[in-house]
């Protein structure tokens, strides 16, 4: 019997996943920095500091993978897709903040 896993997604689903979830993730974040501050005040360190807490949950996630959970596999190429989800999420918030301020000028 064929395994399920290899005919229900196609080839690199799972990297798709981690890529949008940590996109999410991303936007979530940003999200709660607006309304928490109730503001869009563009600082750079907002930003470096929600790569680190995307950096620490992907890299989490792998090392759990990798110690803990010995049945799953852990790969650089999905803390790299965790990585590159998180960089897209950075982008979308530096346009959105860049088209809020070009409206309020």
């Amino acid at each position: 019997m064929p395994d399920t896993k290899d005919t229900l997604f196609f080839e690199g689903f799972d990297k798709m996943t981690h890529l949008g979830f940590f996109y999410i993730l991303t936007i979530l974040l940003f999200y709660g920095k607006i309304k928490y501050q109730h503001n869009f005040s563009f600082r750079s360190l907002t930003i470096f500091k929600v790569i680190v807490i995307n950096a620490i949950i992907g890299g989490g996630i792998e090392l759990l993978q990798w110690k803990v959970f010995t049945y799953r596999s852990a790969e650089w190429w999905d803390f790299g897709c965790d990585m590159l989800g998180a960089f897209m999420g950075v982008f979308s918030y530096i346009l959105l903040h860049l088209s809020n301020y070009n409206e309020k000028v």
